[in-house]
């Protein structure tokens, strides 16, 4: 089974979004026993706090399932017993190289696999829940096509 993790700042939403979304594509594309989804915070500052409320009501009203949801911080365990990590944005990238040693190269951007899209900005700041949950779908429907 691959281990996929989905990383953001806080992990209240933009990584629980993917989570959310990537279980959902896999469970439309049966590929439920080949996959396994988390999602994780590159901070403190919302461990133990659910998805933010905007980002559930954004994906609850596309259909998209919630499961229980408590964010918590990666750790270098966390990325060597995983296949793929993906992170957000440059910032995340940076936070990335000094909490943990990716001597593997498994830490990607969510967008690697999707042309035209740079980065995922957080919607705590933009209130675009919208925009990320759509360009959410398209690295994942992608990163599926494509691992």
């Amino acid at each position: 089974m691959k281990k996929i993790i989905f990383v953001c700042h806080g992990s209240i939403c933009r990584s629980p979004a993917a989570e959310m979304i990537f279980r959902q594509e896999i469970k439309k594309r049966g590929l439920e026993d080949v996959f396994s989804v988390t999602s994780m915070a590159l901070s403190n500052e919302e461990i133990g706090n659910d998805i933010y409320p905007p980002m559930e009501r954004t994906l609850m009203r596309r259909g998209i399932p919630m499961i229980p949801h408590s964010a918590r911080r990666l750790t270098q365990k966390d990325l060597d017993e995983c296949d793929h990590l993906f992170y957000m944005d440059g910032s995340n990238r940076r936070i990335l190289s000094y909490l943990v040693k990716d001597k593997d190269n498994k830490c990607k951007p969510v967008f690697f696999y999707s042309p035209g899209i740079y980065e995922i900005e957080d919607p705590w700041y933009s209130d675009r829940y919208d925009k990320v949950v759509d360009e959410l779908t398209k690295c994942i429907a992608d990163i599926l096509e494509n691992i």
